[in-house]
C-alpha cells in the first residue's frame, strides 16, 4: 500500500463524519461515514454544497452564517447542536466540530466533523422525564447505599417524613425507622441487597415530630450501568388516613343489621362484620381467609341471578348495561344455603356488589337471615294457593267457554256455510238466466246479502281462532287502502293519517287477513304513543336489498322485497326498549293496558312470510317500523277471482261431486253440468268409492266434514287406488282435519264455502292443468 492511499483509508475508518468544504460550500471531501449519515451513495457528496445538508428553514441563513464564521479569527467550534436534513428528507439532531485552514490553492477550506446525537439526546431526555418524576410524585422516594446510608431524598420523602433533604442525605436510614422495628427492616434490606424485591408491604416509620407513621413500603434493588446492586430504592406511601377510614368502616359494618362478608378475587373472605360471627357462628379470626364454599356451598349469585322486589321475583335480563362487569353490582338478591359451624344448615337471602380497590376486586356479600321470614310465607303461600285455585278455575271456565264459542263457530260455518253456498248459486243463475229484468236485480241483493254472510262467517272464525291461514299472492297497496277506512275511524280524530303508496308494486306471498293484524296493531301501538295527538304515515315502495343492504348483513337473503314502513311523531321508545321490543310479553304499558303481544304478533307474522321487521326510535322524535316482504313474481289474483268463467270449461272431464247437504250438491252438479263436465255425484264417503270403481274419475270434488267418513280420509282410498285422480276440497271451516297449525298445507287445495259458479269452475280448470 503506497503511503499517499493511508490518509483516505483512515478517513473511511473514521468513526464519525468528516466533510471539507471551500469557503463557498462545496463540499471537496467526504468520508464514508459522511455518506452512511446523510443517506448518500459513496463518493457522490463531493461537488454538491454543504448547504444541501441542513433542513429548508434554516438553508437560507446558513451561507450567512458561513460568511461570519470565515471571516473571524477561524477559531476552532467545538460541538455545536445543529440538525441534519438526509437525502429521504428526514431531520435528525447532529453535534458539529468546526475547524478553518488555508489550502495551496490560498482558498479557505472548512472542515467539519459530524456525530449523531439522536441517542445520547433521548437519554438524555429520558433521564430528566425520570428525575422529574421522582421529584414530583407525591410517594415518598429515597435511595440508600449498602451501609444504609442515604443517597437521595424527594420532596415526597421530605412531605412524609419531616426531614428536608439537606439533613438526611448522608444520615442512615434507621433515622427514621422505630426501634422496635428495626431488625425486621435490615433483614429486608438484606434480602434486598442479595437481588430480591420486596412488594407493597405494612410497615412503620418515625416522622420528625417522632410521631409514628403507617405506611406501605415497596423495596428494590438499585443497579449502576454495569448491573452490579450499589444500595436500595424506597417507595413508602402514607397509609394511616386509609387505615382510619377503615376502622370507620369496619365499624359501620358491625353496626349492619345483615352479616357482611368480603371476598377477594382467590374465593377467600377478607372482611367480615359483627353479624357475620353471630350468624355463622365462628370467631372473626376463623372467618378471615376462610373458603367462601365452607361458608355457602351454594355459591354467589350469577349475574342472571333472581332480583327481589317486595318478596316478588322477576329474572335480570343479562343483556341489560347494568350486567356489566366493570360496573357495580347491586341489589342481586338470591335464596342460598349458609353452614353454621359445626355443619346446621341455614336458609338465607344473598346480595353481591362489587368494590374495587387498588389491590383487586372484593365482591360484598350481604346475608340476610330469612328463617322467621320463611314461615310467616308459609302462611300466606297457603292463602296465595286458596286464591290461585280460585282464579284457575275461573281461567278454566273462560278457556272452556271459548272452546265451545270454537266448537259452535265451527259448526255454524259448516253448516251456515253450506246454505249461504246454495243461496248465493241460485241466486246467480236467476242473474244470468234473466240479466237486466227485474228479477235479476232482486237476486243480485239475494247474491250480495248472501257474500255479507260469508264474511261474518269468516269473522266469527278468526274471533275464535279458527281460521285458516292461506298464504297467497297479494298487492299490498290493496291491503294498506282495505285497512286506511278502518284505521280513519278508530285512531281518532287527534291522529293525522297519511297512506302513500306506489304504483305497480310487486306482490308479495301472504295472508291478507295476518297483514291486516300487523297494520292494525302497529297503527293502536303509534295511537298510545301519540296521547295529545300527531302523525301516522303508511307507506309502501319495491326495495332492492343487496349483499351490502343493511337487512341483508342482518341475514336477509338478497332479492326483490316490498317495503311496508308505518311511522309515527310518538314520544319514541329508548335503546333498551327496542332491543326487547318483539320478545313476548314485554310491554312498557301501564298493567291492564298491554298484554305484550302485539309486537310479537308482528314480528311472528312477518318473519313467518319469509320478511324482517326493523325498528328505529329516538325518544321525543317518533317511531318507524320497516317490513320488508318477499316478492313474488305470482301476480295478485284477486282480480282475476271477479271474472266471468267463460271459456272455463270441462271439456268432458268426470268430477265426482261428494257432499252430503243435498241442495248444495245438486247445485254443484248443475254448475258443472253446465260447465261441460260429466258429473257423478255421492252423498257418503261409501257410495264415492263404489262409484269411484266403476268409472274414470277425473277429479274428486269432496267436502271436508261428511257423517261416516271424513273427506282426507275418502281422498286418500281414493288416491291409494287411482293415483292419477286430482283432489279439490270444498269446505266452510276446515280446521283442524286440513290443517296444520292452523296453516293449509302447500299440497292442499281448499275451495272455501260459500263459492260462486267462476270460482268452482276456475278451481277445477286449475287442478286440471
Amino acid at each position: 500500500m503506497e503511503s499517499r492511499e493511508i490518509p483516505g483509508l483512515l478517513l473511511d475508518t473514521a468513526p464519525d463524519a468528516i466533510i471539507v468544504s471551500r469557503s463557498d460550500g462545496i463540499i471537496t471531501l467526504a468520508n464514508r461515514r459522511a455518506h452512511d449519515m446523510f443517506g448518500y451513495p459513496a463518493d457522490t457528496l463531493v461537488g454538491t454544497s454543504v448547504d444541501d445538508l441542513v433542513p429548508e428553514d434554516v438553508r437560507e441563513q446558513h451561507p450567512t452564517n458561513r460568511r461570519t464564521y470565515l471571516g473571524g479569527e477561524h477559531q476552532p467550534l467545538r460541538r455545536l447542536p445543529l440538525r441534519g436534513l438526509r437525502r429521504d428528507g428526514t431531520v435528525f439532531a447532529v453535534e458539529v466540530s468546526l475547524s478553518a485552514m488555508a489550502g495551496p490553492d490560498q482558498q479557505t477550506y472548512v472542515t467539519a466533523v459530524l456525530r449523531d446525537d439522536t441517542a445520547q439526546r433521548e437519554a438524555a431526555r429520558t433521564r430528566a422525564l425520570l428525575a422529574s418524576i421522582v421529584q414530583s410524585s407525591h410517594d415518598a422516594i429515597v435511595t440508600t447505599d449498602l451501609d444504609g446510608l442515604v443517597l437521595s431524598w424527594n420532596p415526597g420523602a421530605e412531605i412524609l417524613y419531616g426531614y428536608p433533604a439537606a439533613d438526611m442525605i448522608g444520615k442512615p436510614i434507621d433515622e427514621i425507622i422505630p426501634v422496635a422495628r428495626r431488625t425486621d427492616e435490615e433483614q429486608i434490606r438484606l434480602l434486598v441487597r442479595l437481588g430480591g424485591r420486596v412488594d407493597r408491604y405494612r410497615s412503620l416509620r418515625q416522622n420528625a415530630k417522632g410521631e409514628i407513621v403507617a405506611v406501605s413500603m415497596l423495596i428494590s434493588p438499585l443497579l449502576d450501568e454495569r448491573g452490579t446492586i450499589f444500595g436500595t430504592t424506597s417507595v413508602g406511601r402514607d397509609i394511616s388516613d386509609r387505615e382510619r377510614a377503615e376502622a370507620r368502616v369496619q365499624a359501620f359494618l358491625d353496626a349492619a343489621p345483615d352479616a357482611m362478608l368480603g371476598v377477594a378475587e382467590s374465593g377467600e373472605v377478607v372482611l367480615v362484620n359483627a353479624e357475620a360471627e353471630r350468624l355463622f357462628g365462628y370467631p372473626r379470626y376463623d372467618l378471615l381467609h376462610m373458603p367462601l364454599p365452607e361458608l355457602l356451598p351454594d355459591g354467589l349469585p350469577p349475574v342472571s341471578a333472581v332480583l327481589r322486589t317486595g318478596g316478588d321475583s322477576t329474572p335480570l335480563d343479562t343483556e341489560r348495561a347494568d350486567t356489566d362487569p366493570s360496573e357495580p353490582i347491586d341489589h342481586r338478591w338470591a335464596s342460598r344455603r349458609a353452614l353454621r359451624r359445626g355443619g346446621a344448615e341455614l336458609p338465607v337471602d344473598i346480595a353481591c356488589s362489587s368494590l374495587h380497590t387498588d389491590s383487586g376486586t372484593v365482591i360484598v356479600v350481604v346475608v340476610r337471615d330469612i328463617t322467621e321470614r320463611l314461615s310467616a310465607e308459609e302462611e300466606r303461600n297457603r292463602l296465595r294457593e286458596e286464591t290461585d285455585r280460585q282464579r284457575l278455575e275461573a281461567r278454566m271456565q273462560q278457556a272452556q267457554r271459548l272452546e265451545s264459542l270454537g266448537q259452535l263457530a265451527g259448526g255454524i260455518a259448516h253448516d251456515f256455510n253450506n246454505l249461504l253456498a246454495v243461496i248465493l248459486n241460485y241466486a246467480s243463475f236467476i242473474i244470468e238466466d234473466a240479466a237486466g229484468s227485474p228479477p235479476a236485480v232482486d237476486a243480485e241483493q239475494i247474491a250480495r246479502a248472501a257474500r255479507r254472510g260469508s264474511d261474518l262467517t269468516h269473522q266469527l272464525l278468526a274471533f275464535a281462532r279458527r281460521e285458516v291461514i292461506r298464504p297467497r299472492p297479494l298487492n299490498l297497496n290493496t291491503v294498506v287502502t282495505e285497512v286506511h277506512q278502518m284505521l280513519e275511524r278508530s285512531l281518532g280524530e287527534h291522529i293525522a293519517l297519511t297512506v302513500r303508496t306506489t304504483a305497480g308494486l310487486p306482490s308479495v306471498m301472504a295472508d291478507p287477513g295476518q297483514l291486516e293484524q300487523v297494520l292494525v296493531n302497529l297503527a293502536v301501538n303509534a295511537r298510545d304513543a301519540m296521547p295529545t295527538g300527531g302523525r301516522l304515515t303508511i307507506d309502501t315502495a319495491p326495495v332492492p336489498v343487496d349483499a351490502d343492504h343493511a337487512a341483508a348483513r342482518a341475514g336477509l337473503l338478497p332479492g326483490r322485497y316490498v317495503r311496508l314502513r308505518v311511522s309515527d311523531t310518538g314520544t319514541g321508545m329508548p335503546k333498551e326498549v327496542i332491543d326487547k321490543a318483539f320478545e313476548p310479553f314485554f310491554t312498557t304499558k301501564p298493567s291492564g293496558q298491554g298484554t305484550g303481544l302485539g309486537l310479537a304478533t308482528v314480528y311472528g307474522i312477518i318473519t313467518q312470510a319469509g320478511g324482517t321487521v326493523q325498528i328505529y326510535s329516538e325518544p321525543g322524535i317518533g317511531t318507524t317500523f320497516t317490513i320488508l316482504l318477499p316478492a313474488t313474481e305470482v301476480q295478485a289474483q284477486e282480480a282475476v277471482q271477479e271474472e266471468s268463467a267463460a271459456g272455463l270449461t270441462g271439456h268432458g272431464a268426470t268430477v265426482l261431486v261428494v257432499e252430503d247437504e243435498d241442495a248444495l250438491r245438486e247445485v254443484t252438479c248443475r254448475i258443472l253440468r253446465r260447465g261441460g263436465y260429466t258429473v257423478l255425484a255421492a252423498d257418503t264417503g261409501e257410495e264415492a268409492l263404489r262409484l269411484a270403481a266403476g268409472h274414470s274419475i277425473d277429479v274428486l270434488l269432496t267436502d271436508v266434514i261428511m257423517p261416516g267418513m271424513l273427506g282426507k280420509d275418502l281422498a286418500a282410498a281414493i288416491m291409494k287406488a287411482w293415483p292419477a285422480t286430482r283432489v279439490l276440497f270444498m269446505s266452510g271451516y276446515a280446521q283442524p282435519v286440513l290443517t296444520n297449525h292452523g296453516t293449509l298445507s302447500a299440497d292442499v287445495h281448499l275451495l272455501e264455502k260459500p263459492f260462486t259458479s267462476a270460482e268452482l269452475m276456475r278451481a277445477l280448470h286449475e287442478e286440471l292443468q
